[in-house]
């Protein structure tokens, strides 16, 4: 039964909010638009300077847009014996603890991703040394409420890990564009196009879910000999195909995620 001091509750604060609020003692919102539906231990403040004097958070949660990191964060400097956890992108450990002017502070860096708004999301974190074994497992637990949860050792693993989870759902939601339009070119309506790509990416993520084979497995089971998806599949593995053009792209979102880091 922690302490939460949440800092932003847009798309992402609010489904940390919804995840944590049943598990926590008493969390503080600065939501300085106003937050809907506020559970009963939940207290709602526009800003720092509203915040309780006497509320001590075991953790302040850090979901506010990166560029306004350096102007908001400060404000927050006086929870020294807090662990701060971060999911704005971009902001690594060092300049975290460069904003809040303590390069003692206990901080997570984490990357979710858009699934993690509806609690189906890949978060990856890591911690610096100041956080403690106690911190490490409370952070856990609240990123857990938002999906999975995998841990790093170091830092600079986030930019590839930004390259495949972060930005991987773009990726996917492209390719049910893709499906779409090449069905609409092969004569299908518009609707119906949409339809079927849209729900077969819905139905394959749910049987990977609840498949304990990999992903190439269940793809060898859909590809018959000689049938219409190994004809397909000839194309989209083919050299300097789908899996040459998914890691140049990756490594481009990579080297962009370095780049916004540095």
């Amino acid at each position: 039964m922690a302490k939460l001091l949440l800092v932003g509750c847009g798309k992402m604060g609010s489904a940390i909010l919804c995840g944590v609020a049943p598990s926590t003692e008493h969390i503080v919102v600065v939501e300085p638009n106003g937050v809907d539906d506020v559970p009963l231990n939940v207290t709602l403040v526009s800003s720092a300077e509203e915040i309780p004097p006497s509320f001590d958070p075991d953790a302040v949660i850090v979901a506010v847009k990166p560029q306004v990191i350096p102007k908001v964060l400060p404000a927050y400097a006086r929870f020294k014996s807090s662990v701060f956890l971060s999911i704005a992108a971009g902001q690594t450990l060092l300049r975290l603890s460069e904003v809040l002017g303590n390069p003692a502070q206990s901080i997570v860096r984490a990357m979710p991703n858009l699934p993690a708004s509806i609690g189906k999301g890949m978060t990856v974190a890591v911690a610096n040394k100041s956080v403690t074994s106690l911190q490490l497992a409370l952070c856990e637990k609240i990123l857990r409420t938002a999906g999975e949860v995998a841990w790093v050792d170091d830092e600079a693993l986030i930019d590839p890990v930004t390259a495949v989870s972060g930005s991987g759902p773009a990726y996917i939601f492209a390719l049910v564009e893709a499906m779409a339009r090449a069905g609409e070119r092969l004569g299908l309506s518009a609707e119906l196009a949409s339809k079927l790509a849209r729900q077969t990416i819905i139905g394959s993520g749910a049987l990977l879910a609840q498949s304990e084979q990999s992903a190439t497995a269940l793809r060898q089971a859909v590809t018959s000999p000689g049938g219409t998806t190994e004809a397909a599949l000839k194309i989209l593995l083919a050299e300097k195909a789908l899996p040459d053009l998914m890691l140049d792209a990756m490594q481009a979102a990579s080297a962009r995620a370095k780049e916004l880091s540095s």
